[in-house]
């Protein structure tokens, strides 16, 4: 298989996570989104979503957008579940797993914020403003969660799973971005335990062939 991914992109990240969970091997496809290379006409024919990551298969089928590869190899390969069977366990994990794929990241990725510096003309501080204001949203809604329905090391018991997939990366930019997240104990106290844990530690985007300081 191979992954087309950038070291520092959450939904990236959230993918190597899981396939490291699973033990699976793959080759790394470098994106640099920095230098807009997911604007590339060829990636761009590759990928119209201009976005990482995608997985190919080893029969050369590709797909696109991390939750929906997380699911197929949820679906199709060995190792830990990451959805759970029960249905409301399950829900639980989707619940707080949409929280950050779906509220948190998609207005706070590398595209928007470009788009509000370059194209609204907003400034600096705006921008790191709306940044802060649309984590501490979410991250008051996980942490909500966390406290009614979390148990373990984990988010939701002693396994990882989806959500703890998601959680990281979006901790990991957040604390990029200069963001106290002190007033989150149950978000950190996952987040920390997580980063401790083997395939935690080898998707890190430190570790990344791509990795720029």
């Amino acid at each position: 298989m191979q992954l087309y991914n950038f070291f520092n992109s959450s939904t990236s990240y959230r993918v190597r996570i899981a396939m490291a969970l699973k033990g699976l091997d793959y080759e790394y496809k470098a994106v640099n989104l920095r230098a807009g290379e997911q604007r590339s006409a060829e990636y761009t024919a590759f990928n119209p979503g201009k976005n990482v990551p995608v997985l190919v298969l080893d029969d050369g089928t590709s797909l696109s957008q991390s939750m929906a590869i997380i699911q197929y190899l949820d679906d199709t390969q060995g190792g830990p579940r990451l959805l759970p069977a029960e249905p409301l366990l399950r829900a639980r994990v989707l619940e707080l797993s949409n929280i950050i794929a779906c509220d948190m990241h998609p207005i706070n990725n590398l595209r928007v914020l470009g788009y509000l510096q370059k194209e609204l003309q907003v400034s600096e501080v705006q921008k790191s403003a709306w940044y802060r204001h649309w984590i501490d949203e979410g991250f008051s809604a996980v942490e909500a969660l966390l406290e009614r329905y979390g148990e373990g090391s984990y988010c939701f018991g002693d396994a990882p799973t989806l959500a703890d997939c998601c959680l990281v990366p979006q901790v990991a930019n957040a604390l990029r971005f200069g963001c106290d997240l002190g007033k989150y104990p149950r978000v950190m106290a996952v987040y920390e335990h997580c980063r401790q844990q083997p395939a935690f530690k080898r998707a890190a985007p430190s570790r990344q062939p791509d990795y720029i300081a």
